[in-house]
C-alpha cells in the first residue's frame, strides 16, 4: 500500500480536518489489506448461515402439530445461539416431544467411543433416552481385554444399532438433528440410515433437519465402498470416503436408492449454506461431534487419517489432537517427518512429535511420530495423505507395523488398497486408479445436491 501525505499551508482552511480523514482512511485501508480475516468475518457476520433446526422452528411446524416427536440428537444439536434442540423443543408448545434417541456417544456425549449406552432416563428432560449404539447382551469378555479391538470388532456389526420395533411405539413422527463430519468412516451415517429404515417398516415419517458439511460440499476423495461386501456401520453404501454431501443430501440419496423399503423423508435445508463453505465460514459455532473430533483441524484430516486405525500406529486417540498425531513406541518421530516432508505433498508438513496416550492404543506408552500440520487446506488431501503416511511408516518399519487387515479393509471399502500396499505399488497409482469411481459418484449425486 502507498500512502500520499499532500502538504498544506499552516492554517489553511480545513487543512486539520483534511488530514484527518486522510490519516483515518489510510488506516482503514491499511487495515482491510493486512487482516482479510477480520473483514471476512463481519461479512460472515450480515449472512450467517441458518441450521435446519431454525428453518424448521420458524417455517415447518406443521409437519408436527398434534403428533408424538421422536428425536435422533447429540450435544451437535443446537441452533446457532447454541440452545439445545431438546430444549427448544420443549419449549415449544406445537411440539409434543416423547422420547430421545442417542447414536454413539449418547445424547449427552457422555460415552466414548466403542462405550456402551443403554437404556435410560435424560436426567434433564425426564424423557426415555433410547440408545442406537448399544449391544443387546453383555461384551464378550474377551474384547474387554483389548479396548481398540472391541471397538474394531463393535463398530463393524450391525448388532445393537438397528432400533428395535419396541423403540419406536408411541412415536408418530421421528426428527434427526445431528452433525455429520463429512467422512463415510462415521457411525452417525448409519445410525441415520438404520433409523430410516426402521421407521420405514413402522410407516413413522422422517424428518432430517440439515446442517452443513464442515469440510465444504465440493471437494470429494478416497475410495468408494464396495457394496455390498464390505458394507458395515462404518461404511453402508457405496460413497467416497470424503463425500462432500450434507447429512440432508445422504438421506435422500440413500433413500432412493439404497433402503429396501423407501421411508417418508422430509428433509429442512439449511438457509445461507454454499456448496464452497468450510464450517468456520457459516458463522455457526463449532460444537464438537464426538469425543475425539475437537475443532475443525481434526475433521480437516479425518477423512484419509482415520485409516491409520486399522493398524497397529496409534492415530492419536487418547490425545488432545487425535488424528493430527500418530506414532508408536518404536517410531523416531524426527526420520519420519524427514521422509514425509521430503515427499512434497501439497498443503501439509510435517512436525516431530512425542505423546503419550491417556487411553486407547499404546495407552500410558510413550510414543514418537508427527503432528500434521496443514498449510493450504484448499489443496490438501487426507486420504492420499495417509496412504503416504501408511506405505512411509510400512517401508520403515517392515517387521514392526501390521495392518489390522479385516478392520482396515472395512473402513477403506475395499480391499485392494491394502494389498496395492502390500505389493509395494506406488501411492500415486492407487489414488489414479480411483478416478473413474470418484466421476461415477459425481454424476450419481447430483440429482440430492440441495446446494
Amino acid at each position: 500500500m502507498t500512502v500520499v501525505i499532500k502538504r498544506f499551508r499552516a492554517g489553511s482552511p480545513g487543512s486539520a480536518v483534511t488530514i484527518l480523514i486522510l490519516v483515518s482512511l489510510a488506516l482503514a485501508v491499511g487495515l482491510a489489506a493486512c487482516a482479510p480475516g477480520r473483514q471476512e468475518g463481519n461479512a460472515r457476520a450480515l449472512a450467517p448461515v441458518k441450521p435446519g433446526v431454525e428453518v424448521f422452528l420458524e417455517k415447518h411446524l406443521d409437519l408436527v402439530r398434534g403428533k408424538r416427536v421422536g428425536l435422533i440428537t447429540n450435544p451437535t444439536g443446537t441452533d446457532s445461539r447454541l440452545r439445545t434442540t431438546i430444549d427448544l423443543f420443549l419449549a415449544n408448545p406445537h411440539i409434543r416431544l416423547v422420547a430421545l434417541f442417542g447414536s454413539e456417544h449418547g445424547v449427552r456425549g457422555n460415552a466414548q467411543a466403542g462405550e456402551q449406552v443403554g437404556f435410560t432416563i435424560d436426567a434433564k428432560s425426564r424423557l426415555p433416552e433410547f440408545s442406537l449404539y448399544s449391544l443387546s447382551g453383555k461384551p464378550e469378555l474377551g474384547m474387554l481385554k483389548d479396548m481398540d479391538e472391541y471397538m474394531r470388532s463393535f463398530d463393524t456389526t450391525a448388532t445393537g444399532k438397528i432400533p428395535d420395533g419396541t423403540m419406536l411405539q408411541g412415536i408418530d413422527i421421528m426428527i434427526f438433528d445431528i452433525q455429520d463430519v463429512g467422512s463415510r468412516v462415521y457411525t452417525y451415517i448409519a445410525t441415520m440410515a438404520y433409523a430410516m429404515q426402521a421407521c420405514a417398516e413402522s410407516g413413522i415419517p422422517f424428518v432430517v433437519l440439515d446442517r452443513p458439511n464442515p469440510t465444504n460440499g465440493l471437494d470429494f476423495e478416497g475410495t468408494i465402498l464396495e457394496y455390498p461386501t464390505h458394507s458395515s456401520p462404518v461404511g453402508l453404501y457405496p460413497i467416497p470416503s470424503r463425500f462432500a454431501m450434507t447429512m440432508g443430501e445422504l438421506a435422500l440419496l440413500f433413500n432412493d436408492r439404497f433402503l429396501p423399503k423407501k421411508a417418508s423423508l422430509t428433509v429442512i435445508p439449511m438457509e445461507g449454506w454454499k456448496r464452497g463453505m468450510w464450517f468456520d465460514e457459516t458463522g455457526l459455532p463449532w460444537v464438537m461431534p464426538s469425543p475425539n473430533m475437537p475443532t475443525l483441524d481434526t475433521a480437516t484430516v479425518y477423512s484419509g487419517l482415520v485409516y491409520i486405525e486399522g493398524t497397529n500406529v496409534s492415530e492419536g486417540r487418547g490425545t488432545t489432537r487425535p488424528f493430527e498425531l500418530f506414532g508408536a513406541p518404536w517410531i523416531d518421530g524426527s526420520e519420519l517427518a524427514g521422509k514425509l516432508n521430503g515427499l512434497g505433498l501439497p498443503g501439509a508438513i510435517f512436525r516431530e512429535a512425542w505423546f503419550t496416550p491417556s487411553f486407547s492404543k499404546f495407552k500410558g506408552e510413550l510414543c514418537g511420530g508427527c503432528q500434521v500440520h496443514v498449510t493450504d487446506r484448499s489443496c490438501f488431501r487426507s486420504f492420499e495423505t495417509s496412504l503416504h503416511i501408511i506405505k512411509t511408516i510400512r517401508d520403515m518399519y517392515p517387521g514392526r507395523f501390521q495392518f489390522h487387515q479385516k478392520y482396515f479393509d472395512l473402513v477403506l471399502g475395499t480391499s485392494k488398497v491394502r494389498e496395492a500396499l502390500e505389493a509395494g505399488r506406488p501411492v500415486r497409482e492407487i489414488v489414479e486408479g480411483l478416478t473413474s469411481g470418484l466421476q461415477a459418484f459425481a454424476e450419481l449425486r447430483k440429482p440430492y445436491l440441495l446446494y
